[in-house]
């Protein structure tokens, strides 16, 4: 059984937020895949359904982003579920916008969602990590990913979003190199040369 986590914030006024993409990430692949109607359970909201024919719970938590981990770790409590069959999918300041990372493990790197994650259920998870960019100094961060994201972001984050949720069935398999590699391709695909003209 997996556990795939998208972190937010609840309320209108946080929907478009970078810090939000991770809840944008968890809808598309609940639409993708066609897993059930959201319900309110854990501090947070779950979808339930199956990827890689392996059943598979969303969750949005709703306990607000600094405490993430509450909701996290009733969850994986209730069903069973062991840290490395978690998947959370969160911005990413450190990385350039467009750029998708996957890792288990690892650091919280000052996001106060994977902090409060790691303090409930330790450290031991997967994390899609999807770049936002920084905003060049670190003072500036909390107001940066508190903020919608740039009309210009919208020619990446969609097709990006639409490209997790189309290959979020890799990750749940066990497939993460394949997984991003076709997340990559969606967002930059070959350029075909045309052949020389011969003489």
């Amino acid at each position: 059984m997996k556990l795939i986590v998208g972190l937010g914030n609840p309320g209108p006024g946080y929907v478009r937020h970078r810090h939000n993409v991770g809840f944008v990430a968890a809808d598309a692949i609940a639409r993708r895949h066609d897993f059930g109607p959201w319900r309110p359970r854990f501090e947070g909201l779950v979808a339930d359904g199956a990827l890689a024919g392996e059943k598979t719970v969303l969750l949005k938590p709703t306990t607000y982003m600094n405490e993430s981990g509450r909701a996290v770790a009733a969850a994986t409590h209730f069903y069973k579920i062991e840290p490395k069959d978690v998947i959370v999918i969160h911005d990413e300041v450190d990385l350039v916008p467009a750029k998708l990372r996957v890792k288990r493990g690892g650091g919280a790197a000052g996001h106060n969602g994977l902090r409060s994650i790691d303090a409930h259920i330790g450290p031991d998870y997967w994390r899609v990590r999807i770049g936002v960019g920084h905003p060049g100094d670190k003072d500036l961060v909390p107001r940066y990913v508190l903020h919608d994201f740039a009309k210009a972001d919208l020619a990446w984050l969609e097709p990006m979003i639409g490209a997790i949720a189309d290959h979020i069935t890799l990750l749940a398999g066990g497939k993460e190199a394949d997984f991003m590699n076709r997340v990559a391709l969606t967002l930059n695909p070959p350029t075909h040369k045309p052949a020389p003209a011969k003489d």
